[in-house]
């Protein structure tokens, strides 16, 4: 009559069984199975007979099982489990022809085995043949025997199982560690009040049920789900326990009184020698293209909206869904270059971006839902960044993103279903409809109004589109001398090309300040350091509540009191935040008033806060290593907000084993070693000069290396950018500078030879004009450029009106009569490039 039963009758009926019996020797009122379950088996047509026992199996004729023979029974008085007891009624027999007879039927314990042990290794065993322990400890009557699950229960369930297999480790770590098992344990949790409102009473509702015709010969669920109208009722139910909006609560609650909502601007006077310029963008605005329907279509996205569709924390939980009915789309449009590339709105540059960050949605939409169809329309794919290229042909290739060469000109809903219908213009120059679920605009980026402001005042200047104006040789250095541009401030780009101008922009600062380093430093005053050489451990444990984020979750002074009852602690405590200049003296103080000679914190994250403790050790003449910090935040509070029991229990076992490894910490000192104060640069093309000349001009003696007898490189050879610059003159200029400065040397037709040691002392042999010398220095800049591809293909060498790039360049600077008497150039593309023996793009 259990929930098993019922699984193994509906089972029967839909494995092709014509009639299903179950046989109970209760009434209904008795049966454990689930109503639920009973219903459900009710309405499939399974037959039910209560208050009837089988006595035993009947054959044929043909020796196989034929008829059961059962017995009515009547119930008497409640037994030891409480429910009635079933007697047999004399006289009541009758039998019932089966063809098969599925036993679904309890568990029992086998216990058997204990009569082979001696008698004072059996446990106690009760009437009901399980094994009888401490409804707390799981302890039974030999000591150090403890037991859970089945064994003790009876059967019960999977969870059950699992909470006693829980609570029996908890106290075997006890019994070993000789601590007491029931302390703290077996308290009976008192109810939580609701929060404050009036809350009207709804019943759960009822979800509906696939129809037993069409469920009872299928595996299909039977459960259908809510529908939109009782999900939101359901919604309804919700005691509404969110954030607060303009309450004033979150003053109240920030007992650090970090809360000003009154708060106002500050102004302050730095005095610096150099700024860096990082401000940002601010993503375009799809609205401006109504065309598309953001705003007015609930299934037209932008780019960002939908990474936090994508995003396991996004307001989905990472599953791809439509805004109008939840539904999974299974046909999705991405629009490219919404906000870039476009003149009617001013926007006429490219945002670098929008190619490779919707080639990453659409993929990883395809790695969540195999089936859905994802398309991407594009005016042009420029995927120029490393390994871009490789990432584009694998999502086309291999993921199956289909690419779409268009201008779309239009979207337009379908009331009946919110689908979208897209109107493009194709590589033939046909119109063209199609109809898409979904649809992600792939939005540019814009300067930020605050941005513009910011840098007028700083007085630099910016382009016609509101970023930087900069040299485009020299991108990072804006139109104020010592005023530096980084990221999309100074245009729009992507991650990697934003990282290396960043790095450019601090080296460029760092030069102009090489000459004031160090001058402004304070070193820090040294502190005498107590020995606690031969010293017992006295350890001392601080708890953090860390406002809310740990103490909102975790119970901080049930672990400061657990913590004082650990071996070697001297002292333990909470404090509010462990990090405050009030917490840092109150440390200091315990460590001179107790003796403390290591020290335990339990708050958040060492990435942030070790280097501050360590600190306050050494104010307090402590060894600074003789310090651990247990992370009850990130790894605890954060991650178990539902349940405060367990996080406080974790927060123990985390204290307990800092403590455990404090205990065993010596001091440590630090040593400093000699690092060669000296760079070597290989390669001195365009980036070897630039790489020898920043690190010279920040002081440091370089040494660059060229193979051949010309600095220069490839540079020398270009003759003007589309912007109009000149880069061999710009290379001339910079080797002119390179050569002059006294902290460079340079060696011409110079070999790398070998290489050895590790950073802050290398020693590299050369082999300069055939003669070698050994060269120390403490890091080494790799700079040795590429050279271009020399055709086998399209008769290059064959036929001299087939030339490269290169050669038509020194051509029209060279020869110009000769490059005006050309009439028709026909240029053919990635010659050496994106093919299987050279898979990048060259960008150039």
């Amino acid at each position: 009559g259990g929930n098993v039963a019922m699984d193994v009758a509906r089972t029967c009926l839909r494995q092709g069984a014509k009639e299903v019996h179950v046989l109970y020797r209760r009434s209904r009122e008795e049966m454990p199975a689930n109503e639920e379950e009973i219903e459900e088996a009710e309405e499939e047509g399974i037959h039910f007979h209560y208050l009837t026992t089988p006595v035993e199996a009947l054959a044929g004729s043909s020796g196989r099982i034929a008829e059961v023979r059962c017995i009515r029974m009547q119930l008497g008085e409640p037994d030891a489990s409480g429910r009635r007891r079933p007697i047999p009624i004399a006289g009541s027999e009758y039998t019932m022809p089966v063809d098969s007879i599925v036993s679904a039927i309890g568990l029992a314990a086998d216990l058997d085995f204990f009569g082979q042990e001696p008698e004072n290794l059996r446990p106690g065993i009760n009437k009901w043949n399980t094994l009888e322990v401490d409804p707390v400890t799981y302890a039974t009557s030999v000591e150090g025997i403890f037991a859970g699950g089945d064994v003790v229960s009876g059967a019960a369930t999977v969870v059950e199982a699992i909470k006693a297999g829980r609570q029996v480790a908890i106290s075997i770590d006890r019994y070993l560690r000789g601590e007491d098992l029931k302390a703290g344990r077996g308290i009976q949790l008192e109810p939580v009040d609701l929060p404050p409102g009036d809350f009207p009473k709804a019943a759960r509702e009822k979800m509906s049920r696939l129809a037993p015709a069409k469920r009872k010969h299928t595996f299909e669920e039977v459960q259908l789900g809510f529908s939109e109208a009782q999900a939101l009722a359901e919604a309804k139910r919700c005691l509404e326990c969110g954030i607060c909006s303009e309450c004033y609560r979150c003053v109240d609650a920030c007992m650090a009184k970090a809360v000003d909502h009154d708060m106002q601007p500050v102004t302050e006077d730095l005095a610096v020698g150099a700024v860096v310029f990082a401000p940002g963008f601010r993503p375009f605005d799809a609205r401006l293209k109504p065309e598309y329907g953001y705003g007015i279509w609930p299934n037209v996205v932008t780019s960002l909206e939908y990474e936090r569709i994508l995003s396991a924390a996004g307001p989905f939980g990472g599953h791809i869904q439509r805004i109008s009915d939840a539904k999974k789309p299974q046909r999705m449009a991405w629009i490219q270059c919404v906000g870039s590339r476009d003149a009617s709105i001013g926007n006429d540059y490219c945002s670098s971006v929008c190619c490779m960050y919707a080639t990453k949605q659409a993929m990883i939409t395809k790695e969540h839902e195999h089936d859905i169809e994802t398309t991407i329309f594009y005016i042009d794919m420029r995927a120029q960044g490393k390994g871009f290229d490789r990432f584009y042909e694998r999502a086309r290739d291999e993921t199956g993103v289909r690419y779409v060469r268009a201008m779309v000109s239009r979207v337009v809903p379908v009331p009946e279903t919110d689908t979208l219908i897209l109107s493009y213009v194709d590589a033939e120059n046909r119109i063209a409809q199609e109809e898409f679920d979904m649809v992600v605009l792939s939005i540019g980026l814009c300067p930020h109004p605050s941005s513009v402001q910011t840098a007028e005042f700083l007085g630099v200047r910016l382009n016609s589109h509101g970023f930087c104006a900069t040299d485009p040789l020299d991108l990072v250095a804006s139109s104020r001398p010592g005023v530096y541009v980084c990221g999309v401030a100074q245009g729009p780009k992507d991650i990697p090309d934003t990282v290396q101008q960043g790095s450019s922009a601090a080296g460029c600062a760092t030069a102009l300040l090489a000459e004031a380093r160090g001058t402004m430093i304070t070193p820090p005053p040294e502190y005498p350091e107590r020995d606690i050489v031969g010293q017992a451990p006295r350890i001392a444990v601080f708890i953090c509540h860390c406002g809310i984020n740990i103490a909102g979750v975790v119970d901080v002074t049930e672990v400061a009191a657990y913590a004082r009852s650990l071996p070697d602690v001297a002292f333990a405590t909470n404090c509010l935040f462990a990090c405050s200049t009030d917490q840092q003296k109150e440390i200091k103080r315990v460590i001179d008033e107790f003796q403390i000679n290591r020290v335990v914190v339990a708050s958040c994250t060492p990435r942030t806060h070790e280097p501050l403790f360590r600190s306050t050790l050494r104010e307090a003449g402590l060894n600074q290593y003789l310090f651990e910090l247990a992370n009850i935040r990130e790894q605890d509070s954060w991650v178990h907000q539902g349940e405060p029991g367990a996080a406080t229990d974790k927060a123990k076992d985390l204290v307990r084993m800092s403590v455990s490894r404090a205990r065993l910490l010596e001091p440590l000192h630090d040593f400093a070693y000699e690092v060669v104060q000296k760079g070597l640069v290989v390669g001195g093309g365009l980036a070897g000069l630039t790489a020898a000349l920043a690190m010279a001009e920040q002081g440091f003696p370089t040494v660059l290396l060229e193979r051949t007898a010309e600095l220069g490189g490839n540079a020398r050879t270009l003759h003007y950018t589309e912007e109009g610059a000149n880069p061999a003159a710009y290379v001339r200029d910079l080797i002119d500078k390179v050569q002059s400065n006294p902290l460079i040397t340079v060696h011409k037709n110079a070999e790398v030879v070998a290489s050895m040691g590790s950073c802050g002392n290398f020693t590299t042999t050369v082999a300069v004009d055939g003669n070698r010398q050994e060269l120390p220095h403490g890091v080494m800049i790799i700079a040795t450029g590429g050279e271009e591809y020399r055709p086998s293909e399209y008769l290059y060498g064959q036929d001299p009106r087939i030339i490269t790039q290169k050669e038509f360049e020194a051509m029209l600077v060279d020869q110009p009569d000769k490059a005006r008497r050309l009439r028709r150039v026909v240029m053919i593309q990635c010659v050496g490039s994106r093919e299987p023996d050279h898979s990048y793009c060259s960008r150039v």
